[in-house]
């Protein structure tokens, strides 16, 4: 796997969507137009009901343009603050098209729920693990090994779904 040669000049595409799937379908029939073979794309991101969905499809950008990890994780723990059990509910969610020459393939979705910790913990991961337990690990997804991380987060589950299809 490789991005696309000449991906850096290639008009871009706008992730304005409501939904992951269809910014990662989107996405992958957009570029798999300048390309021979399949193309697959992703959009993910982290899902609190208690916040309405949100970050939902603007994780990356949810405490505004250019803002770290930390900021983004700052943000979501003011917002959550004084919220307890099931209001802290969370789930990431990971979406892959898969397209070829302009025609969608498949799009395959994995999720994995967990919770919002009060404070960050752990030194691995990036985005929001130092602020997401799975209960299922009994840890946050920034205190697991790549591998059980690999094993339980949105995105191996997404590409395993991915690998089965193209078998």
């Amino acid at each position: 796997m490789e991005l696309l040669p000449g991906f850096e000049s290639l008009l871009a595409f706008e992730e304005n969507a409501p939904t992951f799937a269809e910014n990662a379908a989107g996405k992958a029939l957009h570029y798999s137009r300048f390309c021979d073979g399949l193309v697959f794309a992703d959009d993910s991101g982290l899902v609190v009901p208690a916040l309405g969905g949100a970050p939902g499809v603007l994780s990356a950008r949810y405490a505004g343009p250019g803002a770290s990890s930390a900021e983004r994780n700052s943000k979501l723990l003011r917002e959550l603050r004084g919220k307890s059990g099931g209001e802290r509910a969370a789930y990431f969610v990971c979406a892959i098209g898969l397209a070829e020459r302009g025609r969608a393939k498949a799009i395959v979705t994995g999720r994995v729920d967990g919770e919002i910790l009060e404070a960050p913990r752990g030194d691995r991961g990036f985005g929001y693990d130092p602020v997401f337990y799975v209960s299922e690990l009994r840890k946050g997804f920034a205190e697991v090994s790549s591998e059980e991380k690999n094993e339980y987060s949105h995105r191996g589950r997404a590409f395993r779904k991915l690998l089965a299809f193209l078998e």
